[in-house]
């Protein structure tokens, strides 16, 4: 049940390497400029260098998703088309995983599984469908044959719709899977897939989070600059995060899990981060919005 962009890598600064495409995209404001002192400002707290932010800009305007008023960091970016998209989480897939930190959405003990056996011929349209169930969390296990506990089947079926594949598709459901001689669920879900490496980057989310929590308080001042650029960051590590993330049911997890404390921690961060910056002053960033909407449906189900 995944649909967030590909997690990012560590840089040698410690923070995810953020694309400047990105940082560009989450100082987008509600009416669709970009403040281009206020870009290069936050870029530079990440580690860019004013060329690279430059250059991106330049090629960013030439492909024609941005127009440009002044230059340097005087300019003013609007964005031709929503920019968003790359940074927006799924709200239904944020929502589904703070059902689960709550307990909300418990494990009915069944596994789904998808078999497929598409011909060479139409190999896009098979290694599409493939993607499309590695992004929605199910696991291989063996050519053509995938399994999930997550409820995936009318997303499945209409993404093999929309490739012309659903007659090749096969889905069906059980209580009782066996893989070699494993059969204790907790025990597959280990096998299946890397919960060590997805425990870990919720660690690296959770540690992250409490650290700008630190110093997010009314004692410690951040500039507009400081702030927003946390919030990028802190957007960059949920994605690394969530990306690999396949939501198992807490049933099938080791507990105790560290992905329920990041996403508490990571929840924690935005509210603070959206009193901190949502001053009324200025047109506020699409990033918050975002952000906020999402964790307002997952705080509308507990």
């Amino acid at each position: 049940m995944n649909t967030a962009t590909p997690p990012a890598a560590e840089g040698r600064s410690g923070h995810p390497e953020i694309p400047t495409r990105l940082v560009v995209a989450a100082l987008v404001r509600e009416d669709g400029t970009v403040d281009a002192g206020e870009l290069y400002a936050v870029a530079d707290l990440l580690g860019m260098s004013e060329t690279q932010i430059r250059l991106c800009v330049k090629r960013l305007v030439t492909e024609g998703r941005f127009t440009q008023e002044g230059r340097g960091r005087k300019a003013k970016l609007r964005a031709v088309a929503d920019a968003t998209g790359s940074l927006a989480p799924d709200a239904a897939y944020v929502r589904h995983a703070y059902r689960q930190d709550a307990g909300l959405a418990p494990w009915d003990g069944t596994w789904h599984l998808f078999a497929f056996a598409v011909p060479e011929s139409r190999r896009t349209a098979r290694d599409a469908l493939r993607e499309h169930l590695l992004h929605l969390g199910a696991a291989p296990l063996q050519s053509g044959l995938y399994v999930t506990a997550n409820p995936i089947a009318e997303l499945v079926r209409g993404q093999a719709r929309h490739l012309g594949v659903l007659d090749t598709l096969t889905s069906f459901s059980t209580t009782h899977m066996r893989v070699g001689d494993i059969t204790d669920p907790r025990t597959l879900a280990a096998a299946l897939w890397p919960l060590d490496e997805i425990a870990e980057r919720h660690e690296q989310l959770a540690a992250f989070a409490e650290t700008r929590l630190a110093r997010l308080t009314p004692n410690q001042a951040l500039s507009g600059a400081e702030l927003i650029g946390t919030a990028v960051e802190l957007a960059a590590r949920f994605t690394a995060a969530m990306t690999p993330d396949p939501l198992l049911p807490p049933q099938l997890l080791p507990r105790p899990w560290p992905g329920t404390r990041a996403r508490r921690l990571a929840a924690d961060c935005w509210r603070r981060l959206h009193r901190s910056t949502h001053t009324g002053e200025t047109s506020p960033l699409r990033l918050f919005a975002l952000y906020t909407d999402a964790m307002n449906q997952a705080d509308d189900d507990q």
